[in-house]
């Protein structure tokens, strides 16, 4: 346990600076959109070449990695539709609580990565967010024509946006550096190290000055329900499988953080952008990221 806090604590300080900066308008409101949109399109792809090109993973990982994420997704999709077959929620409701339930924040599984486990598992965890971030998207999508039903669903548009998803560009292109061996010249290294070096301070402040905490009033039961199966559920459901699968070592570990991580906070553009219940999808990402401080070290703790 005092070794996941030590790591944890400090990923967590400073997502509430970034609150507390936000809360104190500085720098100024204006700079934390622009600060997240350059974490999210250059510092985080630059990082993910630069420690996956450095990396050497055993060919049989991506396998195991491409198994276990494909069956953790797949029955807690069926688990959580279980769950609204007894709750029967209104379409914009479940969306967000499906979204809650699945979706991971990417920025806060990289930096919990890099201080927990050393930059083996963050390779490694580059590597699942790469296989699990277009799961995810086109499950969540998916659902939304289900539940809410705006008209068909532009399939074109869809799959255009994950080919251009930076994290997935930067995962792809790094795994191949390092499986090819190129190596980094000195030159390269000096323009990419100090890149990846500011990736998880600004992606973690800019997590902080993202919440929403005013969505928090009068917490409901989708925002219980969700945060439970997310936090808890779902790292515990990544174990057995792991053990059931016969996963060993780091890979083991990777795969429960993932899970155990709060939801992501792009799920509230989905949700805006879907027809979804937004302010209940920015309250779910707001608790489980205040939550996640709690919930992750003990789970981790638990499972690993």
């Amino acid at each position: 346990m005092d070794v996941v806090l030590q790591a944890l604590v400090p990923v967590f300080a400073l997502i509430l600076l970034g609150q507390f900066l936000r809360r104190m308008h500085f720098p100024g409101d204006g700079f934390w959109p622009l600060a997240e949109r350059f974490t999210y399109y250059v510092l985080f792809p630059a990082m993910l070449v630069f420690k996956l090109g450095s990396a050497s993973i055993p060919p049989s990982a991506y396998g195991q990695l491409l198994f276990v994420v494909f069956a953790l997704v797949g029955v807690m999709t069926l688990l959580v539709v279980v769950i609204q077959l007894s709750w029967k929620w209104p379409g914009t409701v479940f969306s967000s609580v499906f979204q809650g339930s699945l979706r991971f924040n990417t920025f806060v599984g990289l930096a919990a990565a890099g201080l927990l486990l050393g930059d083996e598992a963050l390779s490694l965890f580059a590597v699942a967010i790469a296989l699990m971030i277009p799961l995810l998207n086109l499950l969540c999508i998916l659902m939304f024509a289900l539940v809410i039903g705006q008209g068909p669903v532009q399939w074109r548009s869809v799959f255009g946006t994950i080919i251009r998803n930076p994290l997935i560009i930067g995962s792809l292109a790094g795994a191949v550096w390092g499986f090819v061996g190129l190596g980094f010249h000195p030159l390269l290294v000096g323009f990419l190290a100090p890149l990846s070096s500011m990736a998880l301070p600004l992606g973690l402040l800019t997590v902080g000055a993202g919440l929403q905490l005013k969505a928090l009033r009068g917490a409901s039961m989708p925002i219980a329900v969700s945060s439970v199966l997310k936090l808890c559920v779902f790292p515990v459901l990544a174990a057995a499988l792991a053990s059931l699968f016969g996963l060993e070592g780091l890979i083991v570990k990777v795969v429960i953080l993932l899970a155990a991580l709060p939801t992501a906070s792009s799920a509230y553009i989905l949700a805006r952008q879907l027809g979804g219940d937004a302010s209940l999808m920015a309250g779910i990402i707001s608790g489980q990221t205040l939550l996640a401080m709690f919930t992750m070290p003990v789970m981790l703790s638990l499972l690993w």
